[in-house]
This record gives structure tokens, sequence and C-alpha cells, in this order.
């Protein structure tokens, strides 16, 4: 009976246990202090130890969300890159893995032995490949086909809107950041985890993530120091260093070990391959700074302030980033990246000095196109739905009514991440993807069946905790 009451308050509350601690997991004691719990479309893991046991945590607690991922990926990158997944995995091994270092070699061992436990077959090369799932087929990819004489398979692509205010711009004067991830539905309906990491070295982490992923990887995250980071890709980016370090440990690294802005910026810079270039919105919540850091890969470039907002929407942000890195067009207002830049402008004029985490759940559910002046959710709208646009978004290789767009939000505040907490929402604003009714209207897509699944929309939910 008492388990029967447990499971209707879960199932009332939207809130589900799944496991808590090394004995309720299956007794190993690699899983002391691991937990799995789901909220609202969310899958919220807890991961503590050295590296090699924060990774077997990971495989085995998200052991069947990873195999899925794997799954869809390898077809769906063959079938956009012109690549298969043995290219990715030897890109990995070759190029990737000389240089993680030995802390996340461990972990992603890790993984892969969590996999094993739960009986998934994955070896190293496929975490590795999975964790470069941004960087390699959008920036190793093309320029790999440019060295080879080649027309480029695919382009840098342009992920998320995003904003991070403070001072005079937010009611109580301290930092409210938000962000909503852009992506293809086949990876983006399962960027559904919430990861509360707590290392044996460095700082406790609270972000969101892929399965099988070490790092954000849509990079929205907290640390226990006070340091607060998001970002928006730079979309239509060229440059690509084969000896650097992978993004995604760059990006993990940083949001681990920094105390401050300035540590962020120095670890994201050291050995940076270009790989995912992003603006990126960092904040302090320990002084209200935030920045805004423009990192290239030939250039970089930061701004400052303890009172003012900044806000990305895939645009590079400076001209000599532009010009020298990119082939982004300036003077292409109705594009999705400017539109989007436009209705930011907009908003941060509109609603100076009172931005809170309610208000900022509005704006990155915003559905307003500025170019077609009015209500409704397409490629040109912070929260965006691109599988309804005849135009498509051609910047990054998604044609008419592609399936992609927002997948998920978060919001957070100072208060919020002094306790450990964001707001979270699965799905994009106001409705559902269902993939069978969009494949019988979108035949050009059929090749995705199998891969496509259902995403609907959930309400906010907070998560994590201390």
């Amino acid at each position: 009976m008492r388990r029967m009451i447990i499971g209707i308050l879960a199932a009332v509350s939207g809130f589900a246990t799944v496991g808590l601690g090394g004995d309720a997991l299956g007794g190993d004691p690699r899983l002391a202090g691991a937990s799995r719990t789901m909220r609202d479309g969310w899958i919220v893991v807890r991961l503590d130890g050295p590296p090699e046991q924060v990774g077997f945590q990971h495989g085995y607690l998200l052991s069947n969300e990873i195999a899925d991922l794997l799954r869809v990926l390898k077809p769906y990158l063959e079938h956009t890159t012109r690549r298969d997944w043995a290219f990715y995995r030897e890109a990995s091994e070759r190029m990737l893995w000389p240089s993680l270092g030995d802390e996340y070699r461990r972990e992603i061992d890790g993984i892969v032995a969590g996999l094993k436990a739960k009986g998934v077959t994955a070896d190293r090369w496929d975490v590795v490949a999975l964790n470069a799932n941004q960087e390699l087929p959008y920036y190793y990819v093309p320029w790999l086909d440019r060295k080879e004489g080649k027309a480029p398979a695919t382009h840098a692509p342009g992920n998320c809107s995003a904003f991070i205010a403070t001072g005079g711009h937010t009611k109580d004067g301290k930092i409210v950041m938000g962000h909503n991830a852009w992506t293809n539905y086949v990876v983006g309906s399962r960027w559904n985890i919430v990861f509360d990491i707590t290392p044996q070295k460095g700082a406790r982490m609270l972000m969101d993530g892929l399965p099988g992923v070490i790092t954000s990887d849509d990079d929205f995250g907290i640390n226990s120091y006070g340091v607060m980071v998001t970002e928006t890709t730079i979309t239509q980016f060229e440059g690509w260093d084969p000896a650097g370090k992978p993004e995604f440990i760059r990006a993990r690294k940083a949001l681990q070990y920094s105390r401050s802005i300035d540590d962020f910026v120095a670890i994201m810079l050291y050995g940076n391959n270009g790989g995912y270039a992003n603006d990126w919105l960092v904040g302090d919540n320990k002084t209200g700074e935030i920045a805004l850091f423009e990192l290239g890969l030939k250039n970089h470039a930061v701004k400052r302030t303890k009172d003012g907002c900044f806000f990305g929407a895939n645009y590079p942000e400076t001209e000599k980033l532009r010009l020298e890195e990119t082939k982004f067009d300036p003077n292409k207002k109705e594009s999705s990246p400017l539109a989007r830049k436009a209705r930011w402008e907009q908003l941060m004029s509109a609603h100076k000095g009172a931005i809170t985490i309610e208000l900022g759940k509005q704006l990155e559910n915003d559905g307003y196109d500025v170019v077609a002046r009015m209500l409704e959710h397409n490629e040109r709208t912070l929260c965006g739905r691109v599988e309804i646009s005849p135009r498509g978004v051609p910047e990054w290789d998604w044609g008419p009514y592609f399936p992609g767009g927002t997948v998920q939000s978060k919001v957070v505040d100072g208060a919020l991440a002094d306790d450990f907490k964001f707001w979270g929402q699965i799905g994009h604003q106001g409705s559902d993807f269902i993939a069978a009714d969009f494949l019988a209207k979108h035949p050009e897509y059929q090749w995705m069946s199998g891969l496509l699944r259902d995403m609907k929309t959930h309400p906010w939910t907070l998560l994590g905790g201390r």
C-alpha cells in the first residue's frame, strides 16, 4: 500500500524517483551518491565522485537514453553530412582523444563501463564521437571538404536564443539569464537531461545536456563558485584547427573550474580548436558582473558590465570576426538570426529595469515575428518552429518545413543560482510536435521515420536544489 501511495503522489506531482543510492540502484558501490529522477519531461541525474565513478554513474543511469541517441544519430549524420559513423569514430580516436586529458578520459571510459554493466554495446570512440556531435559534423567536416576541394556537406549551425542581464536592467539588480535550445528534432527531442555533478575536483555543476555527453553541449549551466554560463552559436562560421583541444572538453573544464569570468575566458581560449564557435554569455553571481565573450578561431572579444544586458541569436557580434571567419550577411534583415536580434533589442528596451525570472520565461517563449509583424512561432521568432515555415533556414542547411527549432528552454537568476536551481521547460511554447502527423504532411522527410519522435510541450518546472 505504501508503494502505491508513493506512486500516486509521484504521478500527481509530475515527479518520479527511479533510484536513490548504490543499494537502490543494484548494490554496485560505484553508484553510491547517484540518483535518477524524472519530472515534466526532464530526466535529472545526480553524479558524484572521481572521474571514473561519475562516468560509470552517467552510463549506468542513462544507458537506455545513450543507446537510443546513438541509434538515431548514426543514420542522421550519415544522411546529412555524407559521412558514416566509422568516419566519426576514426576522427575521435585519431584527432580528439590525444588532447582530452586524463580526467575526462577516465570519465568517458567510466561511461563505457556503466553502459556495459547495463548490457549496452558501445566503446570509447562511440562516446567521444557522441560528445563531439556538434564540432565534428559542423566544423571539422566542412573544413575537411574545403581542404579537399569539395563543396561543404554541412555548415556551422545557428542554435539558440539567449540573454543575460544585471544591474539596472533587472528588477532586483541581480543577474537573470535565459536560454532556449534550437536544433533538429531528431537530437533535440532527446535533449532532456539535467546533470547535477559533484566531481572529486573543482566545482559542483548543474546543467542541461544530452545523454552520454559530459558537458551541456547547448551550454547552459551554473557552478558552486557562482559562475553562470550560456551561449548562442555563430552561424556560417568557417574555422577549425585539428591540433586544438575539443570544444566539449574546454566547455566542461570551464564550467567545472572557473571561479570568475576571467577564468572562463582563459580556459576556453587555451588550445582553442575553433569548434562550436559561440557568443558566450557569462555571469559572476558573486559580483553581479556579466560578459559577452565572442570566440571564433582567429578572433575573440570580451565585453563586460555590472549594469546592462547582452543577448544572442546566432549572429556574429564583432565586425572583424564576421569578415575574417564567417560568410554571414549582415544585410539580410529577414534572416532568422537578424530578425531575432531585432526582437531582442525591442524586448530589452521595453523591459529595462523589470527583468525577472517570470519575465525571462516569457522572453524565451516569445513568438513575435518582427518581419511579418505578427504573433506566429516560426524561424524568425525567439522561440522557433521551423517545421511550419516554407522558408526554412538556408543559412544552416534547413530546407522548407525542416523539423527543427526550439526544443527546450531554461532561466535562472542570482537567488536560484545560490540555491543551485533553475527553471526548465521541455518543448516549444504552445504546440506539440507529433512525428507521425508531420511525416504524413511532409513525405520529403520520410527518411527520418524511426528517428523523429513526438516532442510535447511541458510546463515550466523548477529543477535542481541543494
